[in-house]
């Protein structure tokens, strides 16, 4: 479990480890159990285990249900032809249909006014089929934050960390705010190199009380907020913080301010640290495309469900996707375009881009090639920007 987690906790960052490989082929839904890769190798899973794992992630790892309700958020369909827009970065040119083979795309989803006007699938995927977030889950989980602020069980992001987790009293966590863990800016030392033996990623263990206790031990690098510094086991802190804080499971808190009163339509699942544990913060929930659209529907509505509730802080979403002080690309665990959007991103491509200007919601299934590649990233960006340019117009 331990190899997994380790596997599974990497942020969408340039640089991060991958698998390397051709385009990927279409894989039958009716043959994935027979192309279910090795868990602990899930970084270096085969073209067909990646497609076959990823749309069956609960059958492969331990998993809590996220149910959907009996009412379903609609999305009518107002079709525009998309294909042909040009997606283009500084290095490199190409239509949105050459983009969804060349990035090994399984779903690409976009909402205009909250009407489908292109929706797409490949590798085998339909409608109907879940696909692994990995660190999509991370902006998912800042939005649950905000509704326990709103809901009364965090005060304020203010607040120390060590206040909801008090196995870290006397540890540097006493001056480190929950937005500064949010923003990836606690200040505590943690070094992140996974081709280092000795770094922090490959000597922490990840079982809840000696992670706290490891990071117990950990001394300030710098002020807190003032310098960005990616830190797998700060997600892990956010998690079980919200955890501590609501007195329930992640996935029941999310089912029940979200996922039921927003009206998702099916089922997803959110993978566990271990059988019977809690949600990691930061990996994953395995949804359809849609549902992926509607929660960055969510996200676009700052918070409100179909009837007006909100579920959210007022300017939650507007203080979230601003700027850090550390990182002008970094919000509360969502990356942030310009001008104005934001996105949520996870490992091999996945995706929700929100562009409020354009009233735009993007949705990315993918299986590509490397888990995390600058120019992917920039790509991928791109192709959120031309197609909410492309609908503006």
């Amino acid at each position: 479990m331990k190899a997994f987690l380790l596997s599974i906790l990497l942020l969408a960052l340039p640089g991060a480890i991958g698998t390397l490989h051709a385009e990927a082929p279409y894989v039958p839904q009716a043959n994935d159990t027979a192309n279910f890769g090795p868990p602990q190798k899930i970084l270096f899973w085969t073209p067909e285990q990646q497609v076959s794992g990823y749309r069956n992630i609960e059958k492969i790892f331990p998993t809590r249900a996220i149910v959907a309700g009996e009412s379903v958020l609609e999305l009518p369909e107002a079709p525009v032809e998309l294909g042909a827009v040009q997606v283009q970065t500084e290095n490199r040119s190409m239509t949105v249909d050459e983009y969804f083979v060349k990035q090994n795309v399984a779903g690409l989803l976009v909402l205009k006014d909250g009407k489908i006007a292109y929706e797409r699938y490949g590798l085998g995927n339909d409608r109907e089929s879940r696909w692994i977030s990995f660190s999509v889950t991370k902006s998912v989980v800042s939005m649950l934050v905000g509704a326990a602020i709103r809901d009364g069980y965090i005060d304020s992001v203010d607040e120390m960390v060590s206040d909801y987790l008090p196995r870290l009293k006397g540890s540097p966590y006493d001056e480190s705010s929950i937005r500064n863990i949010l923003q990836m800016a606690s200040g505590v030392q943690w070094n992140e190199d996974y081709a280092d033996p000795a770094s922090d990623i490959n000597s922490a263990s990840w079982q809840t009380v000696a992670l706290y206790d490891y990071l117990g031990q950990k001394q300030r690098d710098s002020a807190p907020g003032e310098v960005f510094n990616y830190n797998t086991a700060e997600t892990n802190l956010v998690g079980t913080l919200l955890r501590s804080a609501i007195g329930n499971n992640l996935s029941t808190y999310l089912q029940n301010k979200i996922w039921q009163p927003f009206g998702m339509e099916a089922n997803a699942y959110w993978t566990l640290t271990e059988p019977g544990g809690g949600e990691f913060g930061g990996c994953c929930i395995n949804a359809t495309l849609r549902d992926y659209g509607r929660l960055g529907l969510f996200a676009l509505s700052n918070g409100q469900l179909p009837d007006g509730t909100a579920v959210l802080p007022d300017g939650w979403m507007a203080q979230s996707t601003g700027p850090s002080a550390a990182n002008p690309t970094y919000g509360y665990l969502w990356w942030l375009d310009n001008p104005g959007a934001y996105r949520a991103s996870g490992i091999f491509g996945q995706g929700i881009c929100v562009h409020p200007e354009q009233n735009v919601v993007v949705a990315l299934h993918s299986a590509r090639a490397v888990a995390s590649e600058t120019e992917d990233w920039a790509l991928q960006s791109a192709l959120c920007a031309a197609l909410a340019e492309a609908l503006a117009q």
